[in-house]
Order: structure tokens, then sequence, then C-alpha cells
């Protein structure tokens, strides 16, 4: 088989990146994908959403998430269907995302099968979309992961359903973080383990991806390190409403755990602005959503991003997270922590995301299964 016999509507804009019609990608890594993530919030901690939609061209692979936590349980939606020609709509099942306006305005719809979890969501940028530095894991000499991303922070307006409680989203009390990511990640089903998983046992995973926003800015604060505290990715900057973008130098970070576990309380980061002045985020954590229960991140047993489930296939679940088997495998994964913040006396919202797993020099966990005391 060659190419289409047609071009895609997307062929018909001047977007090309390589001499191939837009229906296919420049590489042949199953691995590729093209992802956005939202997260909603009332500033109360009451309620946490989670969400997003995913298309994987070599997989040919389109699918769609909600998660939202309300009390001590995560109602859950997932879409998955065959992806057909590539084009600007984003809709799979009962999910989909209308671009109203790029980088500004966004529309989100969700019908669960049972409606157990049904929103109408309005956003709006209220800072300008700002472009991450580029992400690159390897794995021996394979890259893994090898990304690019925006981020943006923003605020809600519309309804929101999560089991029998209706939520009334308005813009001057909900509030959140959108991104977009797009390059090769793991996704679909597991590949052959192979010499990476006989030979190079992993010791340990450190993470820290900390969008906010305040009434006079927003800021992005992304670090990955190595189990002996090695920095393998350091992005810190501030945007600024008119566009600007200033970077902070290296942060540092002091983080308090729960006693006998690794759920973060609270947290300090200290930056420096372009002057050399200091700049002090505290943060405390309200509420928690772990990625790999109901979201499909990894190590979620239950479905995965890009995984082949057959045409209009669609699920629901309610995952109780006190339960001890759904609580025995939050630490192991990443989670999203809604956290209130205050930067040099400014209060503001945003996310906390955080894996700390295995070992990690710099806060004194020695291996998996150590935790704060």
């Amino acid at each position: 088989m060659g190419l289409r016999r047609v071009p895609t509507p997307l062929d018909e804009y001047p977007i090309h990146q390589t001499p191939m019609p837009m229906d296919r990608v420049a590489g042949s890594d199953r691995n590729f994908y093209d992802r956005c993530y939202f997260n909603a919030h009332d500033r109360s901690g009451e309620v946490f959403l989670v969400t997003g939609l995913g298309v994987y061209p070599n997989l040919g692979v389109i699918d769609a998430y909600a998660a939202a936590r309300y009390g001590d349980r995560v109602w859950s939606v997932r879409f998955s269907d065959a992806l057909g020609e590539r084009s600007l709509e984003q809709r799979v099942g009962g999910y989909q995302i209308e671009v109203v306006e790029p980088l500004q305005r966004l529309d989100l719809g969700c019908a669960s099968p049972d409606g157990s979890l049904d929103f109408d969501l309005h956003w709006t940028g209220t800072f300008p979309a700002a472009q991450e530095e580029p992400h690159l894991m390897l794995s021996g000499g394979r890259p893994i992961l090898d990304a690019s991303r925006f981020s943006q922070a923003g605020s809600w307006s519309g309804r929101l359903r999560v089991g029998e409680k209706e939520f009334a989203v308005t813009g001057d009390r909900w509030a959140g973080i959108r991104d977009r990511s797009w390059g090769i990640r793991p996704v679909g089903e597991p590949e052959p383990p192979g010499r990476a998983a006989a030979e190079g046992s992993v010791p340990g995973f450190w993470w820290v991806y900390a969008p906010l926003q305040f009434g006079s800015c927003a800021l992005i604060v992304i670090l990955q390190e190595n189990p002996d505290g090695y920095r393998t990715l350091n992005d810190a900057r501030r945007v600024w409403p008119d566009g600007r973008v200033e970077q902070l130098g290296w942060p540092r970070l002091d983080i308090s755990y729960r006693p006998g576990t690794r759920h973060p309380e609270s947290a300090r980061i200290h930056l420096t602005d372009t002057g050399g002045a200091s700049l002090t985020v505290e943060l405390e954590t309200v509420t928690s959503l772990p990625l790999h229960v109901g979201a499909g991140y990894s190590g979620d047993p239950d479905w995965s991003h890009g995984r082949w489930m057959g045409r209009e296939w669609s699920s629901t679940a309610v995952y109780d997270l006190n339960e001890p088997a759904v609580a025995g495998r939050i630490p192991y994964g990443v989670t999203d922590h809604l956290a209130r913040a205050k930067l040099n006396g400014e209060e503001g919202w945003g996310m906390f995301e955080h894996a700390s797993m295995g070992r990690h020099d710099p806060t004194g966990f020695q291996d998996w299964a150590s935790v704060s005391p």
C-alpha cells in the first residue's frame, strides 16, 4: 500500500513539515502522539477534573478521557475509536473539543454513556500560551520520550456533572491549566521488554511539573532528576499578560511529605528573576488525582492512551481511593495535586504534578520502599 488516493482536509493549509501529505507523520515510530490535557477546579478542592484527547497516527487510534475527583471517589469515562483521516476535528464517541480561537478559547463537551460524568465547558486563556523546553528521555540509546509542549493558564465557564452532583461553572471562580504536547512517548500496547528490562532496571523516577497562575503573572516550573539528583530537565519561567516570557534561573525545591508516605503536603520553590532578585513560591496541596487511576496514564491497569480497544469503544468506572487495591498503587505513578500558591505574598492557584518513585538522594529516599519519616 502507498499513499492515500486523495488528500486530507489538512493538506489544504500551508502547514506541511515534510514532503509527505498531512495524513503521514515524519517518522514511523509507533509511539508518535499528539495529545492535549486540561484540568478544572473551583478553587476550593471540592471537585477536581482532568481531561484530554489524543491522536496516535501510527497506531491508527484516537481516544479521550475524563476523570473527576469528588470527595474520595474518582468518576472516569474513556472513549476510543479507529482514527480516520486526519483533520481539524477533535471528536471521539461522546467527547469533542472545538477550537473557537486558537491559543485563547476552546469548547469541550463530554457525554458519558451512563450520565455519570458529563460536561459542557468553555475555556478562556487568562495568560498567553508558552512553549516549554523540549523533553527527552532515553532507554539505553533509544529515545522513549522526545516531545514538545505548550501550556496555558485560564478560566472556565459552563456546566459539570459528577455522579449526582451538578456544578455551575463560572469564570470568576473556576480556573485551570491546559497543555498540548506532541512527539514520541510510550503509548498503546506494551512493547517487548527486551534488553532494557533485562539489564537496565530503573532505580527511581523523580518529576515536578508546576504551572501556576496569579493575578500578575503565570509561572511554569518543570524539574526532572536522576536518582543521584542530577537534573535532566530544568525549565522555570514567568509569563506576563503581554506575552513576555522571563526565565527564572535554577529552581531550588523543598517538599514536605506527609509522614509515612511520599504525598506532598506543601512545597517551597526558590527562583531568581533576570535582575537577580529572589522569588519564593509557597505551595499547599488541597486535593489530588492520580493520573493512573481512571485517566489512562502510565501504570493504569484498566486502560491506557493509544491502546486499540476496537471501534466505537467506551467505558465508565468509579474508583474509591480508600479501597486497598486502589490506594496501594497510587504511590507508583504521577499524581496531579491541586495547589494553593503564594508568590512573594500574592495568592494564586495551579497544579503541582509530582512523582517520586524509587531512589532519590536529595530527599533521602533510598529505594522503592522508602517513605518520609
